[in-house]
């Protein structure tokens, strides 16, 4: 994975290379606004680790300039840590806020979550390329194109998170999903921050309006929930 870190303090950015220099990593340091955006467009980045004063302007410019064409995660640093700054770069498309001084460790793990994300977009692209939106299963139509969902002749009205949900089933058929997966799926952007019974609450009312006498969502005690694969 292509990181770029974007900070002028020379040791901290050294120390950051050295933390992440592992065998999937390519990194890139920039000590300076100027350096980055000259940089951005041939680096092809996965991911940057961007401090928000710069010598020659600040973070956020970098920030704006990189959401402006991509949807390359950036992890701010700064050592600002009022609110305003915080929502500043929220706003601007920040993906997560570190405040100085931070432990190297965290700052791993944040990175970690980030490239989960990456890979499972990726996996979601790669499936979506070669699964279609259209699902027939005996007297179940689903189109996730037209949002039309039939059982039978009735059409079934779906929330959101239920169509999430059915979409996330229906291209693991035979997996078995963890509660902690389907959780991260359906609520990507704040899954730690949601009540896990809201899942339970979801995966009940998908159940009541798809199923009848075959139960297509099984659970697996202890492990998670499978999608019944069509024989």
């Amino acid at each position: 994975m292509k990181l770029m870190i974007v900070e002028d303090d020379k040791a901290l950015a050294k120390g950051i290379e050295l933390a992440l220099s592992e065998k999937e990593n390519e990194i890139t340091v920039c000590h300076d606004l100027k350096t980055a955006e000259e940089m951005w467009e041939s680096e092809n980045a996965d991911l940057v680790i961007l401090d928000v004063n710069l010598p020659d302007g600040s973070g956020y410019d970098f920030l704006a300039f990189v959401k402006e064409s991509s949807k390359v995660p950036v992890i701010l640093l700064t050592a600002n840590d009022l609110e305003i700054d915080q929502v500043t770069g929220l706003s601007l498309g920040a993906d997560d806020y570190i405040t100085k001084p931070f432990s190297l460790a965290v700052l791993r793990a944040r990175i970690e979550v980030q490239k989960r994300r990456i890979r499972e977009q990726r996996e979601n692209q790669s499936i979506k390329s070669i699964l279609p939106n259209c699902y027939v299963i005996e007297n179940l139509k689903f189109d996730f194109e037209r949002l039309c969902f039939f059982k039978g002749e009735e059409e079934l009205s779906l929330s959101r998170n239920e169509q999430r949900l059915l979409q996330i089933f229906l291209k693991n058929q035979g997996r078995i999903l963890t509660r902690e997966i389907l959780m991260e799926r359906l609520w990507q952007d704040g899954a730690e921050f949601v009540d896990e019974n809201a899942l339970s609450v979801t995966i009940n009312r998908l159940r009541k309006k798809i199923e009848g006498e075959t139960k297509y969502i099984q659970t697996v005690y202890g492990q998670g929930y499978i999608w019944r694969k069509e024989e």
